[in-house]
């Protein structure tokens, strides 16, 4: 109870944080990009000990469905197991993106990444959830600067997982379905005009190939507000994801579900 009423509060934080930037219609020179994008996704979380693990994930993010580079993305990250219910991570990720859409930048520039992620599984019924939060400490070149531009962001993700398999399972060479959303919202001084940065909003069918590989192909709306506060992307975006998660133990204790993107 007390942690789906923190969940209840976390949540309507963000949203309260992120509305004023994200929806209102009062700026009547928003301007709106629609673009076409196709996502080929690694994820990996290898358990190698009855506390720690290891955290590995590779996208190639491609526009107008594959035709040229949108953002090449890698992360890595140390897992530390509290309970099977409860999982902190810390890490690095590097991405570096290109141009793409009506209003792009005018070149590729990096990105370097610090985060720090708590993540809760639970389940009603057949229901399989995740609650993640990350915290990131963001380095970005953007185009035609000499240094690095500092930013904060903070993201929670609610994620559903739900097996189709008669004994309601996630076993293998069981179907699912996945959904979940995700809220960005930018914070600290150099924020200056998109407190709300994106909302993702994902809807798959998953194949749970074994115990430790699962599959999915989706759909994905990912509302992003550029920097100015003017320009809205919305990407749609075919999403395909290999999922791996190897567990070293001697003795292999918990299914390997997957736990988000």
């Amino acid at each position: 109870m007390f942690f789906t009423k923190l969940h209840a509060v976390f949540l309507a934080g963000f949203l309260i944080l992120a509305a004023p930037k994200a929806w209102a219609q009062t700026e009547p020179h928003r301007l709106q990009d629609h673009n076409a994008h196709a996502w080929l996704m690694y994820f990996s979380d290898a358990r190698l000990s009855e506390r720690w693990g290891v955290h590995t994930e590779a996208q190639l993010r491609r526009s107008e469905l594959g035709a040229s580079s949108q953002q090449n993305f890698v992360r890595v990250g140390g897992n530390y197991y509290v309970s099977p219910r409860l999982m902190l991570t810390a890490g690095y990720a590097y991405a570096l993106t290109y141009p793409y859409g009506d209003y792009p930048v005018a070149s590729r520039f990096p990105e370097h990444r610090l985060y720090q992620q708590v993540l809760l599984r639970d389940a009603l019924g057949r229901v399989q959830f995740t609650h993640r939060y990350r915290l990131e400490q963001r380095w970005l070149r953007f185009p035609g600067a000499e240094d690095y531009t500092y930013l904060n962001r903070t993201r929670y993700q609610l994620r559903f997982t739900v097996p189709l398999g008669p004994t309601g399972q996630l076993q293998p060479r069981t179907p699912y379905v996945a959904a979940y959303d995700e809220v960005f919202v930018n914070f600290g001084r150099n924020v200056a005009r998109n407190t709300f940065d994106q909302n993702r909003a994902y809807l798959a069918l998953g194949y749970q190939v074994s115990k430790a590989t699962s599959l999915e192909a989706g759909y994905l709306h990912q509302l992003v507000q550029q920097g100015n506060g003017t320009v809205f992307e919305h990407n749609h975006t075919l999403q395909f994801t290999l999922n791996f998660n190897p567990d070293f133990r001697p003795r292999s204790a918990e299914p390997a579900v997957p736990v988000g993107q």
